[in-house]
């Protein structure tokens, strides 16, 4: 490299520092370096904090997909509570993750359980992804589900 590609290469450097490490990223792959890999959680680290946001469930021997909605428990520390809307129907859900376990319970009525989720964050998905059973309380009809985290929160 000469001295003045390393000059350009400090420069680069420097201008990462300033705005946050874009510009350090680019100087690093100019140089044939790679960016450090992007962090994510263990199944058994992700926290009520993952959680948060917009996610799809697809149900297995049930039509169509719904949407969850999970954000901070008012009334526990480490859980969640929100809203699923499938069709023209919308319920309340609460529940929370623990060592990769996942537990969520729906109401129609804000009163007595519908239904209940029981899964287990998916290895190597980052906190992204929910496999499990959920059961209707009514008849106790069992389907399997995935539930995907979506991008961005709305």
């Amino acid at each position: 490299m000469s001295s003045r590609q390393r000059g350009r290469l400090a420069l680069w450097l420097l201008a990462g520092a300033a705005l946050g490490g874009t510009a350090c990223a680019l100087a690093q792959a100019g140089a044939g370096l790679q960016p450090p890999a992007r962090s994510c959680p263990a199944a058994d680290e992700v926290t009520h904090l993952h959680l948060y946001g917009l996610w799809l469930a697809r149900f297995d021997g049930l039509p169509g997909t719904a949407t969850l909605w999970l954000e901070k428990s008012p009334s526990h520390a480490e859980g969640v509570s929100g809203s699923i809307e499938r069709a023209d129907q919308r319920a309340l859900v609460a529940g929370d993750v623990d060592e990769g376990d996942f537990t969520l319970e729906e109401s129609s009525d804000g009163q007595r359980i519908a239904a209940t989720w029981i899964g287990k964050v998916s290895e190597d998905a980052c906190g992204m992804e929910i496999q499990g059973t959920w059961t209707r309380a009514e008849d106790n009809t069992s389907y399997p589900f995935v539930l995907r985290k979506q991008p961005g929160w709305r």
